[in-house]
Parts: C-alpha cells; sequence; structure tokens
C-alpha cells in the first residue's frame, strides 16, 4: 500500500494521530486532526497496572494479596468461596470470576451507589478465580483504589514522580470515582506521544532514561500470555497481538502497540468504531510505517 492509500484508509477508519519509533528514532508520523489530550479509555488500565507494579515493587501491596483481606470494611454480608479464593493477581487478568461487566462506561453515569468498592464486591461471583475471562471494569478499578489507599493519595499523585514527571507527562486529566479516587479502569486523558513514550518504556522493560520505573520482571510479567481470552492471550491488563505483539487498548482506537521483535513502538489516537479492523489494518501496513514510506 502507498501513503496514499494508507491515508486514505486511515482517514476512512477515523483515525487521528499514529507516531511510529524504531531503535529509539521516530520514524513515522500522520496527523489527521490536532494532536491534543484525548480521553484513552482502557488504556488507562495499563497504567493502573503500572501502578500496582511499582505499589508491589514498594512493599505497598503483594499479587498474591487476597480481596477479602485487601478491602475487609467493603465485603458483603456473605463472602461466597469464590470471592475468599480472589487475589490481586486476578484484578489484574479479567479472570476476577465474576459474570457480567461492571462499571462500564453506559453504566457509571446512572449507578446511585457512591461506594465503588463495595459494589464491585457485593456482585455474583459465579467462577473461581482464574477459571473465566470475562472483560470487566471491576477488577482494575478495584486494583487503583488498593494502590491509592496504601500509598494515601489518588493514582495521578503517586504516579507523578514515578512515572508521569519522568516522562514529560504533566498533570494529566484522570476521571474519579465519587468519593474522589481516580478511576484506575477508565478516564485518563493524554496525547499520541505520551502515549507513545509509555510505549517505549514498556518496550524498554519499564527502564527510561538510566532509571528502572517499573521492576523490570513485573513488566515481563504483566506483557506475557497470563490467560487465554479466546484470542491472542491477556497479561496484566495488557493485550497480545498478533506478531508478538502487546498493547495498551482503548476504546474507539486509542493503542499503544509495542513490537518487541521489530524493537518499535506504534502509538495511535482514534475515534473509529472498527477498532479491530484499525488494528489490523496498522499491523498489517507496519513494515511501511517503520520504513517511513
Amino acid at each position: 500500500m502507498d501513503r496514499t492509500a494508507f491515508d486514505s484508509q486511515a482517514r476512512a477508519y477515523r483515525t487521528l494521530n499514529i507516531l511510529a519509533v524504531q531503535d529509539g528514532r521516530p520514524v513515522f508520523r500522520a496527523d489527521y486532526d490536532e494532536e491534543i489530550r484525548r480521553n484513552q479509555y482502557s488504556v488507562t488500565k495499563s497504567f493502573t497496572r503500572a501502578a500496582v507494579g511499582i505499589a508491589a515493587g514498594e512493599g505497598l501491596l503483594r499479587l498474591d494479596e487476597r480481596l477479602v483481606d485487601a478491602f475487609p470494611a467493603e465485603l458483603p454480608a456473605h463472602v461466597c468461596e469464590n470471592l475468599e479464593r480472589a487475589t490481586v493477581r486476578d484484578l489484574l487478568t479479567m479472570c476476577l470470576g465474576q459474570d457480567k461487566g461492571f462499571l462500564m462506561g453506559g453504566q457509571r453515569p446512572f449507578l446511585k451507589e457512591r461506594d465503588w468498592v463495595r459494589s464491585c464486591l457485593a456482585q455474583p461471583f459465579p467462577y473461581a478465580p482464574g477459571e473465566k475471562f470475562l472483560y470487566n471494569n471491576a477488577g482494575p478499578y478495584l486494583a487503583g483504589v488498593l494502590v491509592q489507599r496504601r500509598a494515601g493519595c489518588t493514582l495521578d499523585k503517586y504516579l507523578t514522580p514515578r512515572l508521569f514527571e519522568p516522562l514529560g507527562i504533566v498533570a494529566p486529566t484522570w476521571e474519579t470515582d465519587p468519593l474522589g479516587y481516580s478511576f484506575g479502569a477508565g478516564g485518563l486523558f493524554l496525547c499520541v506521544s505520551e502515549l507513545l513514550r509509555f510505549g517505549e518504556l514498556l518496550l524498554a522493560g519499564g527502564k527510561w532514561n538510566g532509571r528502572q520505573l517499573i521492576p523490570a520482571d513485573y513488566v515481563a510479567a504483566a506483557t506475557a500470555k497470563q490467560v487465554e481470552n479466546g484470542a491472542d492471550g491477556y497479561g496484566y491488563l495488557f493485550w497480545r497481538g498478533a506478531q508478538n505483539s502487546f498493547r495498551a487498548d482503548g476504546k474507539y482506537g486509542q493503542f499503544a502497540i509495542v513490537l518487541p521483535d521489530d524493537n518499535a513502538v506504534i502509538a495511535v489516537n482514534a475515534e473509529c468504531r472498527e477498532q479491530g479492523r484499525l488494528l489490523d489494518f496498522l499491523l498489517e501496513n507496519k513494515a511501511e510505517m517503520l520504513a517511513g514510506f
């Protein structure tokens, strides 16, 4: 595909911005609209995942910690066996054991309960932890709340000296819940250049300018396939993909696609209602983008 055809198809998918780096050098840029901060939707989950890894490295929490110990004040009157067994790790793999997604975008504006932690834990747990993959905002939300409680500040404040400032991300906007907690499953606003730098950090195993921002072993585990999801697998709030890729993935085509075999990252902001097709289009034209057309 030549550049003219590529741009035409990218516009048809309502792509806004594409950036790519390889071997640490910019190799491709396409701006079909102004680069501004936009809602990254579920890309936010991958930043929450980073916060969990950093907090674990600081000794604030453990992945094998049980939810009944992490949230004792919000447990339902009857704690079923599956909830009894669920751990922090299960919050990160979309295998929490619930049978319906909760705190999804179309639900949050209409929830009457202000205590979302209590509401999450009150949902049914018909499956054993790890038994069934179900895309669900409850897990990353609870993981984010746990970090905030242990750190004594919101996720944006926690990540500012540990991640945002080193990456040159200044005071990003982040959705909050009714009690003031950063919403760990969505609502972080970034521009595509900031998203690209996050992808580069992951490509480098959590190291940035010689400083290990996220523990390397945790990055390796988070971006590897931890569970089956009917596709290429899922890590800790990361999607595995074709061509040995992994990605932070947000609604309507917000992507940080990490390509270890190419030592490259592709970052995208879009308003696409066919984000699966957009992802396929990007990977199919990866070679041309990395060659700079």
